[in-house]
């Protein structure tokens, strides 16, 4: 019996799983916030043999206020439902990948185990490392999939509300995973206020990355993520990032690494900085 991939999955596992003929849901997440169809064109250009692929904003995401931030998560059921038409049963192993190092794959990794899916892992390294194992690719979109019988169960997720967290400001830690000017608050490309929430440490999630595109080591990230933690466990630190999704990053670079429990705040920098009676920070 093939063994269950829950974090990250090698493209030689895959390509294993495939010649066993294991019940496999293959999701291409592929993303370009600048060009948000970008990644849906690329899909339809060339993909992994079967995969389906999941848009950000019209797929993962849940309609947008004004107040709950740029990608707000979409009502639990609903989503579970959309899965169920890609043919999610609960023994089905899923792997989700993108072109873009992982962030948006990871999203819905996080968002799998928020349904309380545990077989779900990200395709280390994606759609380069993929062919670079001789894995190859089609330009063929998939057949329409029997609907699976998947329900949610407990999440495996946890995850924290802006007010709950401003409310715990100061007794747990809190990883933002943006790129440093934009943490710093020199620059602002796409919320309100620029800055960050007040106490933060900042981790941009391309750090968890080598040279080759794939995830650091377990061990190299165990450590990194370990110097950041003190004095908290990891079930008292709570991820964010300008909108839910890049903090999913380290989400998984934590988990696989063997620091499970942390928790993300979904509404992130883009929430917070909506509201202007929230405290901010610079620097």
């Amino acid at each position: 019996m093939s063994m269950t991939y829950r974090t990250l999955i090698s493209a030689t596992e895959l390509l294993a799983l495939e010649k066993q003929h294991q019940a496999l849901l293959l999701i291409d997440c592929s993303f370009d916030l600048a060009d948000t169809t970008a990644g849906e064109r690329a899909w339809r250009e060339q993909h992994l043999p079967g995969a389906h692929y999941l848009h950000l904003d019209r797929d993962t995401c849940g309609p947008m206020t004004g107040s709950n931030g740029r990608h707000p998560l979409p009502e639990r059921d609903a989503f579970a439902a959309r899965m169920r038409l890609l043919g999610l049963r609960r023994e089905t192993q899923v792997v989700a990948y993108d072109r873009q190092g992982g962030p948006y794959a990871a999203h819905l990794w996080w968002m799998l185990r928020w349904l309380g899916h545990e077989a779900v892992a990200v395709l280390d390294g994606g759609v380069a490392a993929w062919t670079a194992a001789g894995g190859p690719l089609s330009s063929h979109e998939p057949p329409t999939p029997q609907a699976g019988d998947f329900i949610p169960g407990a999440s495996l997720s946890p995850l924290i509300a802006a007010d709950a967290l401003q409310a715990r400001l100061g007794t747990l830690r809190l990883i933002d995973a943006r790129a440093a000017e934009r943490f710093r608050g020199e620059v602002e490309p796409l919320d309100k206020q620029a800055g960050h929430i007040p106490g933060a440490s900042n981790r941009f999630f391309k750090d968890n990355l080598g040279a080759d595109g794939r995830f650091k080591p377990a061990a190299e990230l165990r450590a990194a993520f370990a110097a950041l933690l003190p004095p908290h466990a990891p079930e008292n630190v709570v991820h964010q990032c300008g909108s839910g999704v890049t903090a999913c990053h380290n989400l998984l670079a934590m988990e696989h690494a063997g620091l499970a429990g942390s928790a993300l705040y979904a509404g992130s920098w883009s929430e917070w900085s909506s509201d202007p009676a929230r405290p901010i920070a610079k620097g």
